[in-house]
């Protein structure tokens, strides 16, 4: 058999022996033999294996230089990595060792330490299997082909006939790298034809694609020092790292087993339970029962939005004609007097001074004003002061209109719920739903948490009958009145008598729906609807409020803050009220000398309008905190408006009344305190007033109105300045008028 020649560029493998039979080793170019000698082996394939298990050694033996540096396998960890970064290290067949061999002396250290049972190498195990012809044959036989070409000679087909050594040698040095690309093509389609010996193994043998190559090493790199302290550092930090992953693996654990423990307690108490069908019967029917009721509410919850709207609308359409009804007579109404002060001469034919426009509406205003002037004296009100109407009144064809949209809204609004049961629509037969449940098992009630789903659930419902609810009107009807009220009531007083508990959860039910469901909706006409000017209206809206904040001062948080937002907007909408609703011209004493004249007669009813909005305000003193009413009555309007009016005003029993009327006004409880003697700071221009009137009258010798002066000091708490006053014009006999209010 010819010898295959001796290849530097390969690394060479050395057989050791052990007790495992024949290894295989990889060494790295120009490494010595001892070196070589001292790599760890690989097992060699023992003697009579089957063509599978001659197969797998082969693939063992070529994936040696597939796997990666850092791979945890037995072998391929104690496998060298190569230090050059160059092509995979390929091994040698035993058998061209052992030729190799016999006629090179640098490699008989190897041989001799070659075990005997090394002898039968993998390749002879393959080749007596399945006679495939070793490599140093085909070697040779294609050198022969190449030579026999070269020489245009033919090709023997002696399959024994052998060549020389020293011609291979001499072909060898020119067909290296050719030689190399053979080799690697012989052994792949040995590997092919291995695998397709090996039936039903799905062996991948290409490395050309798959195999990874290994990590190359650079010598340059240099490696932090290792101590002893740094490993034991680590080696603390991870177990640490372990010791926390125990503690929540145990933690976890231990939870496991009592949620076991709590799971075969319930199975137990269920399985002893004697109503457990019953039980299960019930919540099943409440079950479904509620999901029918979510149904239903969320299909009419659409048509209850809808309706809603449309009334919000209607009634915002009417609140917006009176306001700018108002504000159009206002601008023009001013104007034509400013007119007149210009051009008195054209006040003799008005018709010349003003445009039709104009004309017009100062004429439906005057005829407005007759209308209620005449309807005051039929009803027998002689104390009425011009400017305190709300004038509100709509013409016959805007009221046919707004009787007619209403109306149709309403129609509407009785045709949501008239296709559903009572049991989904009428809430109190819904709480009775819920309160058989609290009854019959409260535990499960009350864990639930029912009492936050209720007014979830009563809130599509609520907003129903809220649709035809005007807090404005003074006829309409009261919360406490409302069926969903009473309702409501009834079913916390009967979780308040089964539960016993005054911590109940179910008392904040009729809050926590006044919150979320009439709040908002009260908010609405106050922002957008209601006319601070009208006492009717302000007066409906306190008794409305009044009841819902009775309701919310025993609850806490989130309803307070529902409270807020409607305290909030009540402030918002009566400032935008004085600002754009307040106006008292200032004229010449020439002009409002003659009470009768347009001048006079427009500044009169513009204050009293003016003070009619002051009454409003204060009339919330109960609801809103002192100073932020200080503020607004007293603040804004009082001393901004109405007193300037009444600076410019000749002194009488005429401003001497409106002062009177102001302090009745005022309300009792700022003045309630028995050591206070001087009045709050607000006022001090009021009073300062006052003691100007009053001495102006003291030197016309008018004492009825000095007197009334002297009481309204003493109503607001202006002892000192009335005692003041009385000292210095001596008024003695005034003494017992201070007297009877310390």
């Amino acid at each position: 058999m010819a010898h295959r020649p001796k290849r530097t560029f390969r690394p060479r493998r050395a057989d050791s022996s052990d007790s495992d039979g024949a290894q295989e080793t990889f060494a790295e170019p120009g490494a010595t033999g001892e070196q070589a000698a001292r790599d760890p082996a690989v097992e060699g394939p023992p003697c009579g294996r089957g063509h599978a298990e001659v197969a797998e050694l082969l693939r063992r033996g070529r994936g040696r230089r597939r796997g990666r540096a850092w791979a945890s396998s037995r072998h391929a960890a104690r496998a060298a990595p190569r230090l050059d970064g160059g092509a995979e290290s390929r091994m040698v067949d035993l058998s061209a060792e052992e030729e190799d061999g016999a006629h090179h002396s640098s490699e008989s250290k190897y041989d001799q330490s070659s075990s005997p049972n090394s002898s039968r190498t993998l390749e002879d195990e393959f080749s007596s299997v399945v006679n495939i012809p070793d490599a140093a044959f085909i070697q040779a036989t294609y050198r022969k082909f190449k030579l026999a070409r070269a020489q245009e000679d033919y090709i023997s087909l002696d399959v024994k006939h052998t060549f020389t050594n020293s011609a291979t040698r001499n072909e060898e040095t020119s067909d290296d790298s050719q030689d190399e690309k053979n080799q690697d093509i012989w052994e792949q389609q040995q590997m092919r034809k291995a695998v397709k010996i090996t039936k039903g193994q799905d062996i991948h043998l290409s490395y050309s694609h798959e195999s990874q190559t290994v990590k190359k090493f650079d010598a340059s790199i240099s490696f932090p020092p290792v101590s002893l302290e740094i490993i034991k550092k680590k080696l603390n930090t991870r177990l640490t790292l372990l010791q926390d992953t125990h503690r929540s693996h145990l933690r976890e654990y231990e939870k496991y087993i009592q949620d076991i423990k709590n799971s075969k307690s319930t199975i137990q108490n269920l399985e002893n339970s004697s109503n457990q069908a019953l039980s299960f019967k019930f919540y099943k029917s409440m079950k479904i029962y509620v999901e029918n009721l979510i149904d239903c509410l969320n299909e009419k919850i659409i048509n209850i939005q809808e309706i809603e709207s449309a009334m919000h609308a209607l009634l915002l359409k009417q609140a917006m004609i009176f306001m700018k009804r108002r504000q159009d007579e206002l601008k023009h109404e001013s104007a034509y007097l400013q007119q007149l002060s210009c051009k008195p001469e054209t006040s003799i034919n008005k018709s010349l001074a003003i445009d039709e426009k104009t004309q017009s509406i100062l004429e439906e205003v005057e005829s407005r004003r007759a209308r209620r002037r005449q309807a005051r004296v039929l009803s027998g009100n002689c104390t009425h002061e011009e400017g305190t109407s709300s004038d509100d009144e709509l013409s016959s064809a805007d009221m046919i209109d707004f009787q007619k949209s209403q109306g149709d809204i309403l129609q509407d609004h009785k045709k949501i719920f008239e296709d559903v049961h009572s049991d989904f629509c009428n809430i109190q037969n819904i709480l009775l739903k819920f309160q058989q449940w609290r009854e019959k098992f409260p535990d499960s009630y009350y864990e639930a948490f029912i009492s936050l789903c209720i007014p979830k659930l009563l809130n599509p419902l609520i907003r129903f009958q809220l649709i035809d609810w005007n807090p404005l009107k003074f006829d309409s009807i009261g919360l406490k009145q409302m069926p969903w009220f009473t309702s409501v009531e009834e079913f916390i007083d009967c979780s308040m008598e089964d539960s016993k508990k005054e911590d109940s959860s179910d008392k904040k039910i009729l809050s926590t729906v006044i919150n979320k469901t009439v709040i908002p909706r009260l908010i609405g006409f106050v922002e957008f609807i209601w006319d601070p000017l009208s006492t009717t209206q302000t007066t409906s809206l306190i008794t409305q409020c009044r009841v819902i904040l009775e309701e919310q001062s025993t609850c806490e948080n989130e309803v307070n803050k529902g409270k807020q937002d409607l305290l909030k907007s009540i402030v918002s909408r009566m400032k935008k009220a004085i600002e754009d609703d307040v106006f008292i011209p200032l004229y010449p004493k020439s002009a409002v000398e003659n009470r009768t004249s347009p001048h006079a007669k427009f500044q009169e009813r513009q204050f009293w309008s003016g003070l009619k909005l002051f009454s409003n305000i204060l009339l919330w003193n109960e609801l809103l905190p002192e100073d932020t009413l200080q503020e607004l009555g007293l603040g804004k309007l009082l001393n901004r408006y109405l007193i300037i009016a009444l600076v410019n005003a000749i002194p009488g029993p005429d401003v001497v009344k409106k002062c009177s009327q102001i302090a009745a006004y005022l309300p009792e409880k700022w003045f309630q305190s028995s050591a206070m003697r001087t009045s709050i700071p607000q006022l001090e221009n009021f009073i300062q007033f006052l003691l100007q009137s009053a001495r102006k009258l003291s030197r016309n010798e008018i004492r009825d109105e000095v007197k009334e002066i002297i009481l309204i000091l003493v109503k607001i708490k202006a002892l000192n300045q009335a005692e003041s006053f009385i000292e210095e014009y001596h008024l003695d006999h005034l003494r017992s008028v201070i007297k009877e209010f310390e």
